[in-house]
């Protein structure tokens, strides 16, 4: 437990609280966990699958490039490119350990980690790497394929004793570490515990052949014979560096890795730590929004993440549907002075689901770090970091379920928690939807483009079916009922150079690119 705010600390078991969040009712941010574990079935998934006066002067890092909206979506065609896990299988055949759970690029594209509810990571290696340069007259006939690389059980189930609670295995957030030599570093996660992965090429070696006379050496022992070793073969091997455990009393919902190399945050429900990398022991508590009394709770933190250039600064997420933007410069409990992005309630549409619905399950900034993208269960907002007051923009993703909130409460849908993404060059937003789709949605203008996860071109559905409506309604609206709830696409990523992206389908990860 943590005893002082911004004091480091020795991380010790927690001895448990009735007073935790998971006792709260009509909180869903906390899911019941006492029912008993499905019998696990492990499949490889690539066999199955303002702030005065600290406010920094945020400025576009990155080239300006002057692009007609119009234009830019009609030369974006998501293609199919790949998939790997068994597309075949129905939603009922798949395991629950064997559906994704996370998915994170490197910061070059080269590498793709998958994470699955069975605790396992997937790593995927492009086939033809960023260093490989493409040719400079056809720049965009680069392979889009992928192959397998290595996998690892990351996060094992285990049980808190103190608390009676089964921490699952299921890997929540994946993150990369920045390149330092020929070893990959990555960061993953599960409801309690954070590990730092190494994974490197391990050269094996045996002995090949001897220096001198075997034979005489037998009956003159003075000879020397040496033997000759050589590399036979070259293994994947993956190693955990250090874990970060014991820190948390809640569930972990994300971490960020900062863009100093050496620091992230890992937040839950109600706290963020910010961590060194190098040390497992001890972290600094930055968000504390846990009250005396827990019938006080009002509301969770859902997601945190840093900003990519300014390394003090940082954004978390809350079941309120606000945004707060916080410096660790101006204070050492960033909570109490921190720029908050609200937009005001209509009161008129507020409804016994409000509260649900506007609960904000992903946050990303965009990579100049200008921007800041929002992703809650009906909407997905873009906010400009130096306005506060409204989103810059506000795309509806699901207009259409507004008449079945009832019974997606009653089949614990409307608490499915959808992530977002952003282009390499924060022109386009990335989502998943229900029955498998995902929408492509241009920031500058009203293009928008949506795909079915599928690896059948004749599938490949440009438009969602849509239903005609009565007379004097709206035509053109998707037909709720012609939705499979079971296939969900969760989990998104961006590919950080290119318009590739990767979307988590049940078990099965499918890659689109331009």
């Amino acid at each position: 437990m943590i005893d002082r705010i911004g004091v480091p600390h020795k991380t010790w078991p927690s001895a448990g609280n009735s007073n935790e969040p998971s006792a709260i009712k009509n909180k869903p941010s906390f899911p019941d966990r006492s029912q008993a574990r499905k019998k696990r079935i492990h499949r490889p998934l690539h066999h199955s699958l303002s702030l005065s006066p600290f406010t920094p002067s945020f400025q576009n890092t990155s080239k300006h490039v002057s692009i007609n909206p119009i234009e830019k979506m009609a030369e974006i065609q998501m293609n199919f490119a790949q998939v790997f896990g068994d597309s075949r299988a129905s939603s009922d055949e798949v395991a629950d350990v064997d559906v994704v759970s996370a998915i994170e690029f490197d910061d070059t594209g080269d590498y793709i980690a998958a994470g699955d509810r069975g605790g396992r990571i997937v790593v995927f290696e492009r086939e033809e790497k960023s260093s490989e340069r493409r040719s400079e007259n056809n720049p965009s006939k680069r392979n889009a394929d992928y192959k397998f690389y290595t996998e690892f059980q990351s996060h094992e189930p285990e049980f808190d004793y103190l608390k009676s609670l089964e921490i699952e295995e299921k890997i929540n957030k994946i993150k990369w570490v920045k390149r330092q030599n020929n070893a990959h570093f990555l960061l993953s996660t599960n409801d309690k515990t954070i590990k730092l992965w190494k994974i490197y090429e391990k050269k094996i070696k045996s002995v090949t052949s001897f220096v001198g006379d075997k034979s005489k050496a037998k009956s003159a022992p003075q000879q020397l014979v040496v033997p000759t070793v050589d590399t036979r073969e070259t293994a994947i091997a993956q190693t955990p560096r250090r874990i970060f455990a014991n820190a948390h009393a809640y569930h972990i919902n994300s971490i960020s890795l900062n863009s100093d190399g050496e620091t992230f945050i890992s937040s839950d429900d109600l706290r963020i730590n910010l961590w060194n990398t190098s040390i497992s022991d001890q972290s600094f508590n930055i968000v504390d929004i846990k009250p005396t009394n827990m019938e006080e709770l009002t509301e969770v933190i859902t997601s945190a993440e840093f900003h990519p250039h300014h390394c003090n600064v940082f954004m978390y997420s809350s079941s309120k549907g606000t945004i707060k933007l916080a410096d660790m410069r101006q204070s050492a409990l960033c909570d109490r002075n921190a720029k908050v992005f609200e937009e005001p309630e209509d009161p008129v549409s507020k409804s016994f689901f409000s509260e649900i619905i506007s609960s904000i399950s992903d946050i990303k900034f965009s990579r100049d770090g200008r921007y800041m993208l929002s992703r809650d269960y009906m909407t997905l907002k873009i906010w400009d970091i130096n306005m506060e007051s409204r989103p810059v923009k506000t795309i509806h993703i699901h207009d259409h379920l507004k008449s079945k909130l009832c019974d997606l409460y009653e089949n614990d849908c409307i608490f499915d928690k959808f992530e977002c993404s952003m282009s390499h060059d924060s022109n386009l937003v990335l989502t998943g939807s229900y029955h498998n789709y995902f929408s492509i949605y241009d920031k500058n203008s009203k293009n928008e483009l949506h795909l079915e996860a599928t690896k059948v071109a004749s599938r490949l559905r440009r438009t969602p079916q849509v239903k005609k409506g009565p007379k004097g309604g709206k035509s053109g609206d998707i037909n709720p009922d012609a939705l499979d709830f079971g296939k969900k696409i969760l989990h998104v990523a961006w590919h950080p150079q290119e318009n590739l992206i990767a979307v988590g389908a049940s078990n099965n990860l499918y890659i689109f690119n331009a």
